[in-house]
């Protein structure tokens, strides 16, 4: 009696344990990362790894800022403790027919589309490159997204569709028809594609409207990771304008933590902001940075640059009624973690790729 009931508890615990990993395998999504190699999407990656979900990274490498930066990302990640979850394709999202191929092969649940030509003032001097990879790319996305049967299409938009607006915070149901430049013309027409697309097809689309993201293996392009390195080597940073200037500073890691929660609750079609809430003036900024590294800031000042504007504020409200969002990370938390990134990291790295 004794052995069939031991038997019997065994069957009983098998069962459980077969139970348990079927329902954990239905509950995995297999996600489309495009601009996967890059800051946020490495971010992400990583974060849908560790929970579990298989991830396939889309990314062509581009060489608006340092190639090895990004083939540096791709290599932590593939030394991830869960990297057998994880599928890397080196190709643009320009090329419909390898998109095709990929889909084909991967049948991805959901589409987390972060890749784009970035950079408002360089989109100003070549206007073509982001027509044709934030508004063609998309199309040829969305597109590959229908065909294959996608269950939610996420896409990263950003804080400058609102254009030059004098006062915040921005509500996601403001005005978003006069942008600043290229770059911002091309994030809307890409919001504008996603909802065609939904109301064709019911596709869930959800566009993302990014404010200011900052934090580690932050882009070299922009202005926090631009003014940490240069302060910390004693070189001089270019102030544009008086210093008067706001922006809605958001640390990576809230970003991520939503982005996660957005992907499991697709909505017909939705359009979030997602920042902090808090704006900052770039003198502020500035002088958080020259804390958090312990050195003054050697500042030449110039006039502000076609395309760039006064102010960005987030209105989160509609977000946080989503999905709870409610971002933790301080601006002088998040710097002082991108400068341990920096310093424990980066530097490490410049130093090794250098003698290479």
């Amino acid at each position: 009696m004794v052995g069939e009931s031991k038997v019997k508890n065994c069957k009983q615990l098998f069962f459980i344990l077969l139970y348990i990993s079927f329902f954990s395998s239905l509950a995995q999504l297999k996600v489309i990362v495009t601009g996967g190699a890059g800051f946020i999407g490495s971010h992400l990656v990583e974060a849908l790894l560790e929970r579990g979900d298989h991830v396939v990274v889309i990314d062509n490498l581009s060489d608006y800022y340092d190639v090895r930066i990004k083939q540096a990302n791709i290599a932590q990640l593939q030394q991830n403790q869960h990297a057998e979850n994880l599928s890397v394709y080196y190709a643009t999202i320009c090329d419909i027919e390898t998109l095709d191929i990929i889909f084909a092969q991967e049948q991805p649940d959901v589409v987390c589309h972060l890749a784009a030509q970035a950079g408002v003032r360089f989109s100003i001097e070549e206007p073509e490159c982001y027509v044709q990879t934030n508004v063609a790319g998309t199309l040829n996305l969305i597109q590959m997204a229908h065909k294959y049967g996608v269950k939610h299409f996420v896409a990263a938009s950003s804080s400058s569709v609102y254009g030059n607006k004098a006062k915040g915070p921005f509500k996601e149901d403001a005005a978003t028809d006069f942008p600043c430049s290229p770059y911002a013309a091309t994030k809307k027409a890409a919001e504008v594609l996603l909802y065609t697309y939904h109301h064709l097809y019911q596709i869930p689309c959800t566009c993302l409207r990014f404010f200011t993201v900052y934090g580690p293996r932050g882009r070299p392009d922009m202005a926090p990771f631009k003014f940490l390195d240069e302060i910390y080597h004693d070189r001089t940073i270019t102030q544009y304008g008086d210093g008067t200037s706001l922006r809605d500073f958001t640390y990576v890691g809230d970003i991520v933590q939503a982005l996660l929660l957005i992907i499991d609750k697709p909505q017909g079609f939705q359009i979030f902001n997602i920042g902090r809430g808090q704006p900052i003036q770039l003198n502020d900024f500035i002088e958080t940075i020259e804390r958090v590294v312990g050195k003054k800031a050697i500042i030449k000042v110039e006039p502000m640059p076609l395309g760039d504007v006064l102010l960005t504020h987030a209105d989160v409200t509609k977000l946080s009624e989503h999905i709870n969002y409610q971002p933790s990370v301080s601006l002088e938390e998040g710097i002082q973690k991108m400068y341990d990134w920096y310093q424990e990291t980066y530097l490490p790295w410049v130093s090794r790729a250098n003698h290479k």
